[in-house]
């Protein structure tokens, strides 16, 4: 791909290392801010700047934060015998965005993945362990993904548990709505066999 401009070629190759996009869609950006109001550019880089020297992370549940605690962890409308434990801060909005959790969340910062080399030290569990004696956590939901590494890792998580007097429960897995059953994998399928429910109208 050719460049009228050094300074263009350079736009596009930092906006390509972005995931999802390529040079193609990174030089359609590019011109499009090209065209754009001054201003607007400003802003962008402004923003992007200040969103990497200023965000943190929360002391206490390790979701991204603009302070050291967390609008979740500081709301004391939440539910804070109720913890969600999930692997990715994507995690937490995504059940966010749900509206039917009012409790709080640990963010692990990942999975037990061997073959990746990720092991129980590289994640926030000590921190997980440390927040039950001093907290009034009666519930802890393993909100992980249904994959042999998240398995892994709730597994790991229970066992390191075991000894506090807390509820540990898992979202349920199962049929999406709108799926249709042949082409369900097995897996899937015989857990929603196994964790049936109780039908109601």
């Amino acid at each position: 791909m050719n460049f009228p401009s050094k300074l263009i070629e350079n736009a596009v190759e930092e906006l390509a290392k972005l995931p999802g996009v390529g040079r193609k869609t990174a030089l359609r950006l590019v011109l499009h801010l090209l065209k754009s109001e001054t201003e607007n550019t400003q802003s962008l880089s402004e923003a992007l700047v200040k969103m990497r020297s200023e965000i943190t992370y929360c002391q206490i549940c390790h979701n991204i934060s603009d302070s050291e605690i967390c609008n979740i962890c500081a709301n004391p409308l939440r539910d804070h015998s109720l913890l969600c434990v999930v692997s990715d801060i994507r995690d937490v909005i995504a059940i966010e965005n749900t509206g039917q959790y009012k409790g709080v969340y640990h963010v692990l910062g990942g999975v037990i993945s061997p073959i990746e080399g990720i092991g129980p030290a590289d994640l926030n569990i000590t921190s997980l362990v440390e927040r039950l004696p001093q907290s009034e956590i009666k519930e802890i939901v393993l909100a992980v993904s249904p994959t042999m590494e998240g398995d892994t890792t709730a597994f790991y998580i229970t066992r390191k548990l075991r000894d506090f007097p807390v509820k540990i429960t898992t979202i349920a897995r199962g049929v999406p709505v709108g799926g249709e059953l042949e082409y369900t994998d097995e897996i899937t399928l015989g857990r929603s066999i196994i964790e049936r429910t109780s039908y109601s109208k």
